[in-house]
């Protein structure tokens, strides 16, 4: 009776961000927590993405940088997943696994959903943007993104650039520089690594460009599709926000990114 409660209610949320309930069905997990936005079948192109929120690998912000979005890729035919992953707090297998499951499910799902299983991409914001550059580069993780889609990213944990929390709660205590090499997103690049898209803030104080910058020319570097959008002011955590300055411009881009894949 609980579960059925969870779902109700977030078709209800679904109710008031598109006005029409048959236009969306939401379906919750508990194990790995996620919640996923399906389209009508109609409207479906066969994509999916699971959305990865920031907060410092120490708490989730799942609204504007996940639940925000859904509305955006439903319409675009894409069914969004939402990852509440757990916490690292030291150990990586905790995020990573939750995500690999997450594709899993995806995966498994596929016929009824009506997706390709491999077209199943990533999106990320800031810490989340870590999480989803790691499993776009260590695919011995358990999951192989189609695509991936980052949000002003922590990239590297080296100390000149990092933001130090999330490389701290991701690596935990007694990290050397060796977890530091193999945990830098940009040191792991490959050619078999998933088109980009990367947009940011140039006054982004929280994880500085450099970070978006590295990873970026790595990809160049391995000859891999990468996109990269910086504009010239609205800091850091903007993700759906409507007050975000360029959101507009944004939105367009990502839109006409994604319209673009293969």
């Amino acid at each position: 009776m609980k579960k059925i409660l969870t779902v109700f209610a977030a078709i209800l949320v679904a109710v008031a961000w598109t006005g029409c309930i048959a236009q969306v069905k939401v379906v919750d997990f508990e194990k790995p927590k996620m919640k996923v936005f399906v389209p009508p079948g109609g409207l479906s192109n066969g994509k999916a993405v699971v959305a990865c929120p920031g907060g410092g690998y120490q708490h989730l912000a799942v609204y504007h940088e996940g639940y925000d979005w859904a509305p955006f890729f439903n319409d675009l035919g894409f069914v969004y997943a939402v990852v509440s992953y757990t916490m690292p707090e030291g150990d990586k297998a905790r995020p990573t696994g939750d995500v690999a499951e997450c594709f899993r499910i995806l995966a498994d799902s596929a016929k009824v959903w009506k997706i390709n299983p491999d077209s199943i991409g990533i999106m990320g914001s800031s810490a989340g943007g870590h999480l989803a550059a790691t499993m776009s580069t260590h695919h011995e993780l358990g999951c192989r993104p189609a695509f991936q889609i980052l949000f002003y990213p922590v990239i590297s944990f080296d100390g000149s650039i990092t933001h130090r929390g999330s490389r701290d709660n991701f690596l935990g205590v007694g990290w050397t520089e060796a977890d530091v090499e193999e945990w830098s997103a940009d040191k792991a690049v490959g050619p078999d690594t998933p088109p980009a898209f990367i947009t940011l803030c140039s006054d982004d104080r929280v994880v500085v460009p450099d970070n978006s910058l590295r990873y970026y020319k790595s990809l160049i570097d391995a000859g891999v599709e990468a996109s990269m959008f910086v504009y010239p002011k609205g800091g850091h955590g903007f993700g759906y926000r409507s007050r975000f300055p360029f959101h507009d411009r944004m939105t367009a881009e990502l839109a006409g990114w994604l319209r673009n894949l293969r």
